[in-house]
């Protein structure tokens, strides 16, 4: 059932209204062209089964960019969400990864680099089960699909049973969190590690910086930069950092795809964050299968645990990220340090931490920062345009307005939420902004942008982020593994 025309109008809930410090955005006066608009983009970026992040930068599917659009289409249209998802699992491969871009087949092999010519997912990846009926690259990206499945299901569950869809899918999503938990576990503490920095999204962060350097980077007459005939240079990765991009990326597709080899390893605070606020939703989704989650819950706290002795710092009050070459953290503040705050088993004394940290200096937020930077603001490699070391993204932003409400740090939220929509709307939902000015920066009309300001305009605080708060266990059945 389609309900865009039934959610023009927002739901308003009294947590929204006459409390000190509610941020200006005003829901009643805009919500409504805001939720039209935000419709148009992803209307306009549908291909008819999946949303490309933008129509011009990002003209296929992306992984994580799906789990996060389904989280926002379900407002409009549950069974789009539904098929978002699908779509990329249908491009799983047989060890368990889902990979990082699903391309269309119909778009010129020139459109994006690097494209399925260079990824050769289906001779190279062969021995890892890579489908041969589509093509796709051979890295990952975060794991918040069973977390974007489980919303997705909550959204309409008469039409999700009606079609099968959570007993479809949670086979192949257990899948996907072996494949990480093993696979990936190169350090040996029980965490997923990235082998690449597309893996984490956040591509260009300088968390990469040192265990890039150690990278012979590709020749820049190897390759060519699509991204740079759609955006600033200044505002794009430097074409050294490309080179080891393109470097890292070629040396794992001619060693088969296999993991462990790469001399690129490390630990992220928030793949790993997602992976257990994912492996709760699991849980959830067992139990709505008939089984308890037990094990999975369990599981959860058990790398909740691991990820808090492994990645956080308490003298600097956040995470950071692990070199697993080196078995040392690597020293920069990035958003991802912030982004374990969603999960409902972090000690108090972290979450309280992290919560300081984040409006203090290093991230301003409810000072000088209008949204929470990518990067530290007093950092060395700080700069407000350039990708992933700066400006504000809206899915991070997202996330740890998620993680404020979930520890009961409420008038931030409020505020945070306030300004996601303002900005969100300002920007002509841009894909990241400036964050002291909220000047818009990279693509516009960009897909999660708009999805999570329609998630952000019709949950109602606290009650439509289920998935994330204490769960419970009393459910009967046995588990689902």
């Amino acid at each position: 059932m389609d309900r865009t025309t039934q959610l023009t109008a927002p739901r308003t809930t009294h947590h929204d209204r006459g409390r000190p410090g509610a941020a200006v955005y005003d829901p009643v006066r805009r919500a409504g062209s805001l939720h039209l608009r935000a419709a148009e983009v992803l209307n306009g970026n549908w291909t008819g089964t999946s949303t490309v992040p933008s129509r011009s930068l990002y003209p296929h599917q992306w992984s994580w960019d799906s789990a996060f659009i389904a989280i926002g289409l379900r407002h409009l249209s549950p069974l789009r969400g539904q098929t978002e998802l699908e779509t990329l699992l249908d491009a799983q491969w047989g060890d368990g990864r889902i990979p990082h871009i699903v391309f269309s087949p119909s778009v010129p092999l020139d459109a994006y680099f690097p494209s399925p010519d260079f990824w050769r997912s289906s001779t190279a990846g062969r021995a890892a089960g890579a489908p041969g009926t589509v093509q796709t690259s051979g890295i990952v990206q975060p794991p918040v699909h069973a977390l974007a499945a489980w919303l997705v299901h909550t959204a309409d569950p008469g039409l999700s049973r009606s079609r099968s869809f959570l007993s479809r899918v949670y086979p192949r999503l257990a899948a996907w969190h072996r494949y990480l938990l093993h696979r990936r576990d190169l350090g040996g503490g029980g965490l997923a590690s990235v082998v690449h920095p597309w893996e984490q999204g956040m591509d260009n962060a300088p968390s990469w910086d040192a265990p890039l350097s150690r990278v012979t980077p590709a020749p820049a007459r190897s390759f060519r930069r699509a991204d740079l005939d759609h955006g600033a240079a200044e505002d794009r990765p430097t074409d050294l950092d490309y080179g080891r991009y393109v470097r890292l990326a070629t040396d794992y597709r001619d060693g088969g795809y296999e993991d462990g080899a790469a001399g690129f390893a490390v630990e992220d605070p928030a793949f790993n964050a997602l992976l257990i606020a994912s492996e709760h939703a699991l849980a959830r989704i067992a139990r709505e299968l008939g089984a308890t989650g037990t094990a999975r819950h369990a599981r959860a706290e058990r790398l909740t645990a691991a990820l808090v002795d492994r990645l956080w710092d308490p003298a600097e009050g956040m995470f950071f990220c692990r070199d697993v070459r080196t078995d040392e953290l690597i020293p920069e503040r990035g958003v991802s340090g912030l982004v374990p705050l969603i999960l409902p088993a972090l000690p108090r004394s972290a979450a309280g931490a992290l919560v300081r940290t984040l409006r203090g200096p290093h991230f301003g937020l409810g000072g000088p920062a209008r949204l929470v930077p990518s990067y530290d603001l007093t950092g060395h490699a700080f700069d407000p345009h350039r990708y992933w070391r700066g400006p504000a993204w809206f899915n991070t932003n997202w996330l740890v307005e998620r993680g404020l409400r979930l520890h009961g740090e409420h008038a931030p939220a409020r505020r945070l939420r306030g300004a996601l929509l303002e900005t969100a709307d300002a920007s002509g939902f841009a894909e990241y902004v400036d964050p002291y000015t909220g000047e818009p920066c990279g693509a516009l009309g960009f897909s999660w942008t708009a999805a999570l300001a329609l998630d952000l305009l019709h949950g109602a605080p606290g009650v439509a982020h289920r998935t994330t708060e204490t769960f419970d266990e009393g459910a009967k059945g046995g588990d689902l593994r």
